[in-house]
Formats: C-alpha cells, sequence, structure tokens
C-alpha cells in the first residue's frame, strides 16, 4: 500500500516590483528677448496722432500735393497767428467767443442741472419732463437760428442762447441717467441706516450719479463751442466766427484754418481740466484704465 505523496502548490513566479515608469524630461528652450521694451510717455503717445497730421499737412503742402487754394501751408497759419496777435485782434475775438461760450453754458447748465434732478429724483417730474425733453432733443438745434433771431432779434442773445440751447441736452440727460442707474439696494441700505430724503440724496444718489455728471460735462464742454461756431456766424462784429466770415469772403484759408485751430484748443483745454476735474472727485472710485 502506498501513501499519496502531498500535493505541492506550485506558485506562481514572483517578479521584482519594477517600481514608477521612468519619466523623460524635456526642455524646451526657447529664444529668451533680452532687453527693455521701451516705454514713452502717455503724453508723447497722446500728442503723436496730431503732431503726424501737422507733419502730414506740412508735407504734402510743401510738395505741391495740397495746393494754398485749397488749404493753406502750416507756415502761413502760423505766420498769420503772430500778425493777428500782434495787431490785438487774435485776442480780442477770443475774448469774445469766450465771454459767449462761458454765458451760455452757465445758462444751459443751470437749466439741465435743475430739469435732471426734478426729472430723476421724482417720478411726477419725470412724467412732466423726460418726456418732453425727449421731443425737443430730436429738433436740430441749428436749425433754430433763424426762429431765434426773430425772437431775440440779431445781438448777442440768439448766439447765447444758441449755447445754452446745445449745452442743456448732453447734461440733462447724463445726469437724470446717472441719478436713475443709482444701485436700488444701496438706496435701501442707506434708508434701512435712518438716512431721510435729503441724506439719501446728498450720501447716495449724487455720488452715483457723478460719473455719469462729468461725461455729461465733457460732451457739453465740447457741444458749447460746436455751437458757438455757427452763432458767430448770424451778424457778428466780433469773436472767431467774425474773423471766419471776413476770411471766407477774402478766400483766406490761413485765417479760416487759424480760427479752426484755435476752437479746438479751447476745446481741448475744456476737456484737459474735466479730465483733471474727474480724477479729484472720483478719486473713491475704482476704474479700469485700459491694459498696459
Amino acid at each position: 500500500m502506498t501513501t499519496p505523496t502531498p500535493a505541492t502548490a506550485v506558485l506562481p513566479e514572483q517578479t521584482a516590483d519594477p517600481g514608477p515608469p521612468a519619466t523623460t524630461r524635456v526642455t524646451l528652450r526657447g529664444t529668451a528677448k533680452s532687453g527693455r521694451r521701451l516705454h514713452l510717455p502717455r503724453s508723447v503717445r497722446r500728442s503723436a496722432g496730431p503732431v503726424g497730421l501737422v507733419l502730414l499737412w506740412f508735407l504734402t503742402s510743401a510738395t505741391g500735393v495740397l495746393p494754398e487754394t485749397v488749404l493753406a501751408s502750416p507756415v502761413d497759419v502760423v505766420n498769420q497767428a503772430v500778425e493777428l496777435t500782434r495787431n490785438g485782434e487774435l485776442p480780442a475775438a477770443v475774448a469774445a467767443s469766450g465771454r459767449r461760450a462761458a454765458v451760455g453754458f452757465l445758462i444751459g447748465a443751470s437749466v439741465a442741472l435743475s430739469l435732471s434732478l426734478l426729472a430723476g429724483l421724482f417720478r411726477l417730474g419725470e412724467d412732466v419732463i423726460d418726456s418732453s425733453m425727449g421731443m425737443f432733443r430730436a429738433i436740430p438745434w441749428v436749425g433754430l437760428i433763424p426762429l431765434f433771431i426773430v425772437w431775440f432779434g440779431i445781438e448777442e442773445t440768439p448766439k447765447i442762447a444758441l449755447v445754452a440751447l446745445g449745452v442743456t441736452y448732453p447734461l440733462y440727460f447724463n445726469i437724470y441717467g446717472g441719478i436713475r442707474s443709482t444701485d436700488s439696494q444701496l438706496v435701501e441700505a442707506a434708508r434701512m441706516m435712518g438716512l431721510g430724503r435729503l441724506g439719501l440724496i446728498k450720501y447716495v444718489i449724487l455720488p452715483s450719479a457723478l460719473p455719469g455728471a462729468l461725461v455729461g460735462l465733457r460732451y457739453a464742454l465740447s457741444t458749447a463751442w460746436l455751437a458757438l461756431v455757427f452763432a458767430e456766424q448770424v451778424n457778428a462784429d466780433a469773436g472767431l466766427g467774425y474773423l471766419m466770415s471776413n476770411a471766407q469772403q477774402y478766400f483766406r484759408t490761413d485765417v479760416i484754418v487759424l480760427c479752426l485751430v484755435v476752437y479746438a484748443l479751447l476745446g481741448l483745454a475744456c476737456d484737459f481740466a474735466v479730465r483733471i476735474l474727474s480724477r479729484r472727485l472720483l478719486t473713491w472710485r475704482a476704474n479700469f484704465e485700459g491694459e498696459a
């Protein structure tokens, strides 16, 4: 009798742990540019466009591509500016135009501020004023010159009235829009903190409307000078428009261009003043200023 031999278990062949797979390092060698980028001051970059246009104007005039009968050269315009400044005509014209623009702007700004506050703060004011302002805004204010002459004559009043009318609309709509764009949750929070109507207007609504009001101020100042260009064509005896009318009769394109340049510089100065004012008044507001 034979005894069975015990079965031996056949174990699988054990292999050594190979470990984590080997990683291959790849190094990308780029062509890194050394050196610093050239950063020009913003004032230089902002003036590059106007300077380039003047240079192009000078080159086309010097080469004869742009005849003097079509447009005077920059040299002739500068010489005419020096001559009119020496005899006092240009300073007197600038003073007369500036006085008309200032008076018309103050009148238009007062009307626009009063109407926008009434329409923006009160629903009854909105119902009465806003639709009427939208209707009158569709009427071209330049087309009202003949009617202003019938109403006010041909003296200073129609010129100032035209400037005031041109100033009123952009200021009104921007201030009114700024008031109505105030966050309603902020208004409710202010009321829960115990602010009354005057405090709510002073500390919440008016600061919220300030950015829109400053935008409207920029538009209004530029519109004031634009309206003055048309207003001073109506029987003016002084001002930049008066110089332009006389120059038109004698085909003096150098004087016409000079007056247009003065208008542009005055408008640019007003716009620069509003920019500075905006930076001072809106220091509490974080604004996006564009990518570098």
